[in-house]
């Protein structure tokens, strides 16, 4: 068995002002863009649109040339074998919830407001992912809040989920992720919490970039650091 160290690097790293479509249809782009632009949207900041989430997206459903990034961010390592055969069929059925819950959107946009998705306001666009979401729109997140906290921790697999919790969760992945997978474009992502992340991965390698500055000294107890848990605990305690 070989190691990830010893594949190949192909590609490089996505350029995020890329137009090029590797799996969207341009119809399926655009309201992909839409969407997204929603779920983070722009306000005094810059949101999922003008990060490139959608390319991102793109890349990430494209197949298995665009999944491992190289340590020193050059571009990405070439699957072969098993490991491209396992990552093949999983983004086979992650393709499928896409191109079958981009038709459902439409459907219940044309349906909840008159339209196809991508051509409604804002307003609209809202309303019909709370009607697929099944959930009413969230309030703005406050740091600190109980709210922030079990964002935090929802989980980063999106194997076997929805159309719409995918789309979530790619949202965040490719507003907060590296850039050389093509969202987060100029570290928008980053900057927009205050991280002051690696200028390349190579960073990260050569010890460039250090987070060790950000580590708290000292001792603290978990519910200090996760309010959730005070809650939680509390809770059982009355039990």
């Amino acid at each position: 068995m070989t190691l990830k160290a010893d594949w190949p690097v192909i590609n490089g790293p996505v350029d995020p002002d890329s137009e090029e479509r590797l799996f969207f249809t341009e119809h399926e782009w655009e309201t992909v863009e839409a969407a997204t632009a929603r779920i983070i949207p722009t306000d005094q900041d810059p949101g999922a649109r003008e990060a490139r989430v959608v390319v991102f997206i793109d890349r990430y459903l494209s197949g298995i040339d665009y999944v491992y990034a190289a340590a020193d961010g050059s571009g990405f390592l070439k699957m072969s074998g098993r490991y491209a055969d396992a990552w093949r069929a999983r983004m086979a059925d992650m393709q499928r919830t896409y191109r079958e819950g981009l038709r459902n959107l439409d459907d219940v946009s044309v349906l909840e407001q008159g339209g196809i998705f991508k051509e409604l306001s804002e307003e609209g666009q809202d309303r019909v992912l709370e009607v697929i979401s099944g959930a009413p729109k969230p309030d703005k997140v406050t740091l600190g809040t109980k709210e922030a906290v079990t964002t935090f921790l929802q989980g980063s697999f999106d194997e076997g989920l929805e159309f719409f919790p995918a789309l979530c969760l790619h949202t965040k992945q490719g507003f907060y992720g590296d850039p050389v997978y093509g969202g987060n474009k100029e570290q928008m992502g980053w900057k927009f919490i205050g991280f002051p992340g690696p200028k390349s991965l190579k960073d990260t390698m050569d010890g460039t970039y250090s987070t060790h500055e950000y580590f708290m000294e000292g001792e603290f107890d978990w519910e200090d650091l996760v309010p959730q848990l005070k809650v939680s605990t509390f809770r059982d305690a009355e039990a």
